[in-house]
């Protein structure tokens, strides 16, 4: 296996093409981790690690962003108001006609949208940023600022999270896989020294059972976590050539993967769900007593270890999954194509019936991919109270990503070694 392994990097280093993505990811990799270290002047870092010690919403968010929050570095608010930015032009491609017509007009629109993407995401950045100095300032973390000292320093986070999109977008034009996934699995895999020290410190021998079950559980989430994404139910395609007078066929199939939406869904559906977290949060220093009042409970029945959080994370990401399954895989547009190439499904015929067909066997697919992917989601917090290590739910969000992450980029470098050896054929001949 290791042999095969080193065969496979060996011809990954051995095409030009290949070889330049990898190192332009590692280069703009390197630069964002060192970018990250670049902290904000005037905050308390030990009340700061005090606070995000004892906070699981903190803790999560903290998570995601590669430890930068906690550092309160320039890159504070990572990649989040991008994610929600994006989340908000996809729901309005429902509502909007104008935006639905430009996700059928291929690269064209999808650059626009993209474009539309970035706009939005400098309003909420300046939101978001806003509201982390309002939070820490209320703690006693930060302290208040005049007027031109808070504009430096909302501009400051707002900039730090468009050049995180900046790279994010470059590696993706130029690297290998999603960029922003990409950077969102290399902040949760930044943390891992920092949690598995932590957790090396509480350690004792009596805890050698709940490791051990973890383990397994990590190992068991790793193995579905693949299932469902290496998971594919073919659609077969047969299509007709008319060769010297005889009709002749030939025979294909659709690809549908399981979960056919990625990693995606679980970055929005953990981006909304600690929304509400993060208003509480927010709210809590409110002179209203009523309004804080509000706020406690809000941040208590969306806390990451209640049972209640883990409800909204499951149906947020079952929820994601069908939408985004829908929008990545388009029946309509799909049936159109068969179409025109003279493709057909085998005993549904062209047109219409083609796109209600695959629609229905889209339905059941992303169906079962999203209970499977809400339930692999929430399982690590399910087997927390048996466990004992707190860590867990934290952990299992992570897993997720990063084996997605990691089988998307595996998946983007076969794909390129396959046209690669094809275009060394091509030139052959």
């Amino acid at each position: 296996m290791f042999r095969e392994i080193a065969n496979f990097f060996a011809r990954i280093w051995k095409a030009p093409d290949l070889r330049k993505k990898v190192l332009i990811t590692a280069l703009i990799l390197v630069i964002f981790r060192l970018v990250t270290f670049i902290p904000v002047s005037g905050v308390n870092r030990e009340a700061l690690k005090t606070l995000f010690g004892g906070s699981p919403l903190l803790s999560l968010l903290d998570v995601f962003s590669g430890g930068t929050l906690a550092n309160f570095s320039i890159m504070a608010l990572g990649l989040n108001p991008y994610i929600n930015a994006s989340i908000v032009l996809q729901l309005l491609t429902f509502v909007i006609p104008q935006l639905d017509e430009l996700t059928k007009e291929g690269e064209y629109g999808q650059e626009k949208i993209n474009q539309y993407t970035r706009i939005l995401t400098v309003p909420l950045a300046f939101v978001q940023s806003f509201g982390i100095y309002a939070i820490l300032s209320r703690q006693g973390i930060l302290g208040v600022l005049d007027p031109v000292s808070l504009v430096a320093l909302v501009l400051t986070m707002t900039a730090g999270t468009m050049l995180s999109v900046w790279m994010g977008e470059l590696i993706t034009e130029y690297g290998l896989g999603n960029g922003v996934s990409f950077l969102i699995f290399a902040g949760i895999v930044s943390r891992l020294p920092v949690s598995l020290g932590s957790f090396g410190q509480t350690f004792s021998p009596e805890s050698l059972p709940q490791i051990g079950l973890f383990a397994a559980l990590a190992v068991s989430i790793i193995a579905l976590v693949v299932f469902i994404n290496e998971a594919t139910r073919r659609i077969p395609i047969r299509y007709t050539r008319r060769n010297k007078g005889a009709i002749t066929g030939q025979e294909a199939y659709i690809p549908l993967r399981l979960n056919q939406a990625g990693v995606i869904p679980i970055i929005f559906a953990v981006s909304l769900v600690l929304l509400p977290s993060f208003a509480g949060q927010f709210l809590a220093g409110s002179s209203d007593q009523q309004l804080v009042n509000f706020a406690t409970s809000l941040t208590q029945f969306f806390n990451p270890n209640s049972w209640t959080y883990n409800v909204s994370y499951f149906f947020l990401v079952f929820g994601f999954t069908l939408f985004y399954t829908t929008v990545v895989f388009n029946p309509e547009k799909i049936a159109e194509n068969l179409q025109k190439n003279g493709g057909f499904v085998p005993g549904v015929r062209p047109g219409s019936e083609t796109q209600k067909h695959l629609m229905k066997i889209l339905t059941r697919v992303s169906f079962s991919g999203g209970l499977f992917l809400g339930f692999i989601a929430i399982l690590p917090s399910i087997f927390q109270s048996f466990i004992g290590i707190p860590n867990l739910v934290i952990g299992g969000t992570g897993i997720l990503i990063v084996v997605s992450v990691i089988l998307e980029i595996f998946r983007d470098l076969e794909s390129k070694l396959v046209m690669t050896r094809y275009d060394k054929f091509v030139g052959v001949r």
